[in-house]
Order: structure tokens, then C-alpha cells, then sequence
């Protein structure tokens, strides 16, 4: 397992995080054992957020029965638009509120990495980033960024930090992935990196660095190894994966990058799941996937797609850039 620096922390960062998002986290059921196991294969990083159900509350209770909360970072996000009307709530009041809450159900008086996991362009970016350095020097966030933000925003944010000497924001968590999201999943204005149209996006995260907490890193299953590209050319896509994975990324396109993945995982002897994800950490930027699994024997496998090295000319036709 490779373990990054991080702005704002002194622990190092496994290079995968663990989420959350999913059962039984999100139920709030017992996790305990599949958090020990992640653990224990080397991955102290977990992402979670305020509206992942019960996601931090089965989190709080593993940190307080273990006596680990020393060993892992925490990332949680919050902010979230109302459900269902999706109404903005990027505030100082929703923002603390939201923080609070969190600290509560994770029975921890600090979060390492906190997020704000939607934006609003109506609040001045310099505001935002005054409430947050609030609760940084609180000691109740070390480190801070935002969800679903586009670099634009995140720059006009860390701009006005380094006018006013105060923390900039540290991370960003945008979609990311082989896959090209066509759709946004589940409305509420989800950012996604991927595609031609946001080569731009792409080029500032590699050359500020900042870390990239990518979500829906496999495409909500998309490259799992659950759906094959014989399958969707069958028409059974829509069978196998979810609605809002059909959405998002159920396009020729991406099932022609399916079809790729599958021709090179035989070549090199390993999983497409290997293979999307090795394709992550080889095109520049400083990404950190986060995977959702229920096997340690699966999340091994996706620890060791981290050693498998793929080149440009490899990570370009995967993406539908060249011809071979």
C-alpha cells in the first residue's frame, strides 16, 4: 500500500479509501469486521459522509470499541442540499450544524479530512473558506476542501486564502474514473472530471497537485467485473446494473472502454476492476479512489491494481484516445 502526505495531516493517507456509502454502512449496521479487515490490509483511510444514512454512526461506534481512532483518517462531508428538494444549504449555521452532528455520531471531537459535498455559486468563495478556517482553528477539521466543486470555484477559494493568510482549501472530491459520466447520477449538481469536455479540469488537478478523492471510482459497478461487454453489447446492461448507474454511465462509449479494459486485463493477467483502477493513478494527478466493497479478498485485489503499472500509450486507448 503507497501512504501520501497530505495537507493539514500528520498521519500519511493510504492511497485507497474505504466507503462508506453502502450496506451495512449506510443502514447503520454493525461494520465492525469489514472496517478491522480494511485495517488490517493496510487502508486507514475512510470516506463517509453526514447523508450516508447511518454511515457514521456504525463508524463511531467501531472507533469507540476499538480504541483505533488514532490509526485512521476520517474524511466526512457536509452541506448536503435537502432531500429530496435539493435545496442549497452552504451557510455558516448549515455548515456547523452539519459538522456537530457528525463529531456526535463518529464520537470524536476532530474530522481529518472535511468536505463540503455540494457548492453554492451564489455564496462568495472568500466566505466560505472564513467559515471553515473557523472550525479549523477549533480544532474540529485538520484538514478541508469541497465535494462537487469545480476547479474555478476551488481556486477562487484558495486565491482568497492566500490574499488573507488564512488555510486554503486542501482536497477536492469530484467523480473520476475510466468511465465517462454521461449523466449526473442522482441530480444536485454531482462534478465529474471525466471527458473531453473537462481535459481542462484534468490538466489543473495535475498541475496544482491537490488531492483528488474520487468518487464512484468503478462507476457504481460499472467495472466491478459484474457486467461484461458481451453482456451490454446483449442488451443486459440494463439487468445487471443499477438505474443510476445506467444513467450515469451506460453509453457506447464507455462500453466500447469496458471492451478495452477486458482485452487488457487478459493481456496482463488481472481483473478489469484492476485494470480501471491502475488507470487512475497513471494519468498525472495526485487521485485517491474510493472503493466500496463487503470482501477484504475483493479489496486486496484492488490494493494490488496499484502495482500494476500502466503507460500513457496503455491509459490513452483505454480511454478512447488513440487506436492501437
Amino acid at each position: 500500500m503507497e501512504y501520501v502526505s497530505v495537507p493539514g495531516l500528520e498521519k500519511k493517507v493510504s492511497r485507497l479509501f474505504y466507503g462508506t456509502a453502502a450496506a451495512p454502512f449506510n443502514e447503520g449496521k454493525d461494520g465492525i469486521a469489514l472496517l478491522d479487515a480494511m485495517l488490517d490490509l493496510g487502508i486507514n483511510a475512510i470516506d463517509t459522509a453526514r447523508v450516508y444514512g447511518g454511515a457514521e454512526e456504525s463508524i463511531g461506534r467501531w472507533l469507540s470499541s476499538s480504541g483505533k481512532r488514532n490509526e485512521v483518517v476520517i474524511l466526512s462531508k457536509g452541506a448536503h442540499p435537502t432531500i429530496p428538494l435539493m435545496l442549497k444549504r452552504v451557510n455558516r449555521k448549515a455548515i456547523r450544524s452539519d459538522l456537530e452532528k457528525s463529531l456526535s455520531c463518529l464520537r470524536t471531537d476532530h474530522i481529518d479530512i472535511y468536505l463540503l459535498h455540494r457548492d453554492d455559486l451564489n455564496v462568495p468563495a472568500g466566505e466560505i473558506v472564513e467559515w471553515l478556517n473557523e472550525l479549523h482553528q477549533e480544532g474540529k477539521i485538520l484538514s478541508f476542501g469541497g465535494s462537487n466543486w469545480t476547479t474555478k470555484r476551488l481556486q477562487e477559494a484558495n486565491d482568497y486564502a492566500a490574499a488573507h493568510s488564512l488555510v486554503p482549501f486542501a482536497g477536492s472530491s469530484p467523480n473520476y474514473g475510466l468511465q465517462r459520466m454521461a449523466k449526473d447520477p442522482w441530480g444536485g449538481n454531482c462534478t465529474s472530471v471525466t471527458g473531453d469536455e473537462n481535459e481542462g479540469e484534468r490538466a489543473w488537478y495535475r498541475q496544482t497537485q491537490l488531492p483528488l478523492y474520487a468518487w464512484s471510482s468503478l462507476g457504481g459497478g460499472f467495472f466491478s467485473g459484474r457486467l461484461t461487454y458481451e453482456d451490454a453489447m446483449a442488451g443486459k446492461a440494463g439487468g445487471i446494473l443499477s438505474p443510476a448507474t445506467m444513467k450515469a454511465y451506460g453509453t457506447e462509449d464507455n462500453f466500447e472502454r469496458l471492451h478495452r479494459a477486458e482485452i487488457l486485463a487478459g493481456e496482463r493477467g488481472c481483473t478489469v476492476s484492476q485494470i480501471a483502477l491502475s488507470y487512475m493513478v497513471h494519468t498525472g494527478m495526485n487521485v485517491f479512489p474510493i472503493v466500496a466493497t463487503r470482501s477484504a479478498e475483493r479489496m486486496q485485489r484492488n490494493i494490488d491494481a496499484l502495482d500494476i503499472a500502466l503507460n500513457e500509450a496503455e491509459c490513452r486507448w483505454l480511454n478512447l484516445e488513440v487506436e492501437r
